[in-house]
């Protein structure tokens, strides 16, 4: 890694990225590296703490944790939305656990001292007991934690002097602008508890190169000696077009459309989700287009008119829906956006499947996964409640995610493995990987701020990349 003139006290970085297209193995086990993580990574980045469909009402509240730190994000009225370090200002006791409402504000469990929705201390049991110089009011109050509002979800800073959360995540943020991610609400999330690194658990879902050998229900008539993409080509999609049609021969529209259709249902059944049901079955309703004969203009013809049905499907029923017209445009119709250093948002139509997640030890981490869509306003569900984690190989896991699930214990092991020194990334296709693990590298080495912004802007975003200049 090169270092430039903009560092605050450069640290070394043990089992640095010396090549952006190898990674190291020990930074997905090593404790010493973990615990640079801990201290200089985490406590400096802006992380999805909840989803804003998880606190609708006055006094609804997400704990949020991680590592060692536990926050309190609460809403305190419809407009505000604030979050608090989860200890009372006594004895150091957390006032909450998981998710509730507290329409008057948060009392201790130990002593019974109380706390507004706007952190300031309400009731202390016998105040004459304590020195005055202990209870002044503003020395009582719940500390606050930053927090800002994003794409539907409150994202919280443990750094009060770091960079705001747009400029942080660009241009993922402005991407889920264009979604209208905000109007996404959670129908259903579950969680595994994985004996891997976080780090490791994420890069599955970096790259599309290994859907053919882990996913081989998705590439559908696409045989095992085809090649992953063109070099150059188009990023790889469900939303892809594939046909069994070869060379000038042509579509025969019916056959076309019922194997754009399959392929829709095999995401939406192998993710109980991200292409949502009620999306196929506006599909399933064009059968009787006409197409143009040639592949492309099929292609064209049936993805603007499937555009076209769920835009007006939701428009009748009153749900907000983003202009896909538009997003195919500008290029956002990506199948899968990351956002430094731990959030993906895969967006579909009228919906999306989301991924979080934590560290637990340097071997071990939770995976959240969320399926989120649209519904008429005042006619959402409650959020689902938190999930009980599941292991990998759980048998209520959807197919895809389950078969993602089946490769990373196996990675982690490997890891472990004589003469396994470092990975090996495609620079076309795995770039993200190397991208984001060089970002990393400059939170551990200490590099001044505005640089690891702009190499944030140029790691956030659709997966599937080559390797980029992040600035340093």
């Amino acid at each position: 890694m090169t270092l430039t003139d903009k560092t605050r006290a450069a640290l070394p970085v043990p089992y640095a990225m010396e090549r952006s297209d190898r990674v190291p193995s020990r930074r997905y086990y090593d404790p010493e590296f973990y615990a640079m993580e801990c201290e200089l990574l985490w406590p400096h980045v802006w992380q999805m703490a909840c989803r804003l469909a998880e606190i609708p009402h006055p006094g609804d509240f997400v704990e949020y944790v991680i590592l060692d730190k536990s926050i309190i994000v609460v809403r305190v009225d419809h407009s505000t939305v604030r979050a608090y370090h989860n200890a009372c200002r006594h004895r150091g006791v957390q006032l909450v656990k998981d998710r509730g409402n507290a329409p008057s504000g948060f009392t201790c469990p130990f002593h019974g001292w109380c706390y507004g929705l706007n952190g300031a201390n309400t009731y202390i049991y016998q105040p004459d007991l304590f020195d005055k110089s202990n209870i002044e009011p503003s020395d009582v109050a719940l500390t606050p934690c930053r927090v800002e509002i994003a794409n539907g979800c409150a994202f919280i800073n443990l750094d009060d002097g770091a960079p705001g959360l747009r400029e942080s995540i660009e241009p993922f943020v402005t991407t889920f602008d264009a979604w209208k991610a905000e109007s996404l609400w959670p129908e259903w999330h579950l969680s595994c508890r994985m004996p891997v690194n976080w780090k490791l658990a994420m890069e599955a879902f970096m790259e599309g190169y290994h859907v053919r050998e882990t996913h081989p229900q998705l590439f559908g008539a696409v045989s095992a000696g085809d090649i992953y993409r063109v070099i150059g080509g188009e990023p790889p999609s469900h939303r892809n077009v594939r046909s069994r049609a070869t060379g000038g021969a042509a579509i025969d529209s019916r056959s076309f459309i019922d194997e754009q259709i399959q392929r829709m249902r095999l995401v939406s059944e192998g993710m109980a989700g991200e292409i949502h049901e009620k999306d196929v079955r506006i599909a399933e309703g064009l059968r009787d287009l006409e197409l143009p004969k040639d592949l492309a203009g099929a292609a064209q013809t049936f993805y603007r008119e499937l555009n076209n049905a769920v835009m007006a499907s939701n428009a009748q029923a009153g749900i907000e829906c983003p202009d896909l017209h538009m997003i195919n445009e500008r290029d956002l119709n990506r199948s899968v956006f990351f956002c430094f250093p731990n959030y993906f948002l895969l967006p579909t139509y009228s919906s999306a499947a989301s991924y979080r997640i934590r560290p637990l030890g340097p071997e071990e981490c939770l995976f959240e996964l969320w399926s989120l869509t649209r519904y008429p306003p005042g006619s959402e569900p409650p959020a689902p409640p938190t999930p009980v984690p599941m292991a990998p190989d759980d048998s209520r896991w959807p197919t895809i995610p389950g078969q993602d699930y089946s490769n990373l214990p196996k990675q982690q092991l490997g890891l472990h493995a004589k003469g396994f020194d470092f990975m090996r990334l495609s620079p076309h296709v795995e770039g993200l990987i190397g991208n984001y693990q060089r970002l990393i590298d400059g939170y551990l080495a200490g590099l001044d701020p505005e640089l690891l912004v702009q190499g944030a802007q140029r790691v956030s975003g659709p997966f599937d990349v080559g390797l980029v200049d992040i600035g340093f």
